[in-house]
């Protein structure tokens, strides 16, 4: 019996992946495996993991406010606490191998693994890597990298280009694209940008669509998926009620990922780890508006990263509510570089990155 932590958390950019690498453990080793999950209590991982099926343990761990605050006093506390329950954790579920895939939720129980003498793997998402993980990284045995050229930040002997690791299925060949535009109400005359800002929803694009209705009257040669997040939905749908606009879904949240990317010839999108490994699989041309309110502008390294290899366009938050759309539409305009972007997309796409992670764990463990 292979037992095996994996620890992540704070957001779905640290736990999806940490889930589609168990989803792929099981599939390896059915019964012969137990996984065990380590969040911060609190935190959303407290709910999702569970319900998808696996047990979790929380510690009660906080990260440090970026404002002065009281509550960061407590913090040197809630550190040492939480690694004392870490090494209770893994000695009492015989840990083999701790895998940590960012959010300070997994910094306790890898240092504590790592000072067990408990081998430790590091899932690094970003082009840019984290403190923690920078840290960590000089005691792990195996770092999975989604980006190249990580060996200024990790031991270059340790390090291993396996891409992220996503929940679902994703590819160029995709969804039927015919049912997707179908699904949502679109017709197969008009080109299609997809906007999506995250399930939360992004203000800046928000924004940037409600400037664009304007400009156009509701009446441009395009139609929009346009996905406005939780927060926002009454918001724009009264926005919409007041300027009607032809040819615009609206929606809090997209169910059918698949049939969004089918449907869409242009993306409009935040740059998370995860976004931009599903937009190199289904190798759709980005407009890419980094968020500048993420620690350490890691969306920002993301999209420049993509950029600099003629694999997207990138648009400055800032500036996302008057260029972001006309850049959609100049993409729209030129077929040959929308090819281009798509291929030099596929180019960067790890398809197989749950399993390859999954190979490495095997290698850590034996």
């Amino acid at each position: 019996m292979k037992r095996i932590i994996l620890s992540g958390g704070g957001t779905g950019g640290h736990i999806y992946p940490a889930v589609a690498v168990a989803e792929a453990l099981k599939r390896r080793f059915g019964d012969d495996v137990e996984l065990l999950f380590v969040g911060a209590e609190g935190k959303m991982e407290m709910e999702k993991v569970p319900a998808l099926g696996y047990r979790i343990v929380g510690l009660p761990i906080a990260g440090l406010q970026r404002r002065l605050e009281w509550r960061n006093l407590l913090v040197p506390f809630k550190v040492l606490k939480s690694i004392r329950m870490a090494r209770r954790v893994i000695r009492d579920f015989g840990a083999d191998v701790v895998v940590g895939f960012g959010g300070y939720a997994s910094a306790p129980v890898l240092w504590a693994a790592q000072r067990m003498g408990v081998p430790t793997v590091i899932q690094e998402q970003n082009s840019y890597a984290g403190v923690t993980n920078k840290i960590l990284g000089k005691r792990a045995k195996r770092i999975c990298t989604a980006y190249e050229g990580m060996e200024r930040f990790f031991p270059a002997d340790r390090i291993t280009l396996t891409g992220n690791p996503l929940r679902g299925r994703f590819s160029k060949e995709g969804a039927d694209r015919g049912e997707a535009l179908q699904y949502y109400g679109l017709t197969a005359e008009l080109p299609t940008v997809l906007v999506v800002g995250g399930s939360l929803g992004t203000r800046s694009l928000n924004e940037m669509m409600k400037q664009w209705i304007l400009d156009t009257g509701g009446k441009a040669p395009v139609q929009v998926i346009w996905q406005t997040g939780k927060y926002y939905e009454r918001e724009m749908q009264a926005f919409l009620a007041a300027h009607p606009a032809a040819h615009v879904w609206q929606g809090a949240f997209i169910d059918r990922m698949d049939y969004a990317y089918a449907a869409a010839d242009v993306v409009v999108s935040r740059s998370g780890a995860g976004t931009v490994s599903e937009l190199c699989l289904v190798a759709k041309p980005v407009v890419f508006v980094p968020s500048p309110n993420v620690a350490e502008d890691h969306q920002t390294k993301n999209a420049r990263a993509l950029e600099a290899k003629g694999a997207a366009v990138v648009v400055a938050d800032a500036e996302s509510r008057t260029r972001a759309m006309a850049q959609a539409q100049a993409l729209l305009e030129d077929p040959g570089r929308r090819s281009a972007m798509s291929c030099n997309l596929e180019l960067l796409a790890k398809p197989h990155a749950a399993e390859d992670i999954v190979n490495e764990l095997i290698k850590v463990m034996e």
